[in-house]
């Protein structure tokens, strides 16, 4: 298997996508592969939208959590081979990729689930914060 980063500075392109995907495709044993591709939104909060989101991220930490992800994974789902979660760092613009996970499995079923459950996973540890940049130069911590 490919070795892919774990951290992506700025938003993620989508010749990464592809690439990524080409590299983790190459398993004839697998029948599924699930994707989720995060990208920023321009919510209206209140009279403000958000232009874009800056990421910071305890990288040490993200490592951990990344293995901590992986190893739930692969036990509750047995017929994972294998995860990719890459996510920004930096800003991303609205409109522009900022997470990337990709689950590989001999059968659908087992791909979509894994897919979802790594998504929140992320959502509630990983060690990823972001601040929303609005378009009156303010800003906000989610």
């Amino acid at each position: 298997m490919a070795s892919f980063p774990l951290l992506n500075k700025g938003a993620i392109s989508t010749e990464q996508v592809a690439e990524y995907i080409s590299l983790a495709s190459t398993d004839p044993s697998c029948g599924a592969y699930s994707l989720f591709l995060g990208q920023v939104r321009n919510d209206k909060i209140g009279n403000k939208t958000v232009q874009a989101i800056e990421y910071s991220a305890y990288e040490e930490m993200v490592e951990k959590e990344n293995q901590k992800i992986r190893n739930t994974i692969k036990t509750a789902f047995s017929d994972v081979n294998e995860l990719i979660i890459i996510h920004s760092t930096g800003i991303v613009k609205t409109g522009h990729l900022s997470l990337f996970i990709l689950v590989s499995a001999g059968h659908r079923d087992q791909a979509t689930r894994a897919c979802r459950h790594v998504l929140e996973m992320i959502k509630e540890n990983y060690p990823v914060w972001k601040k929303e940049l609005f378009d009156d130069d303010s800003h906000r911590w989610q």
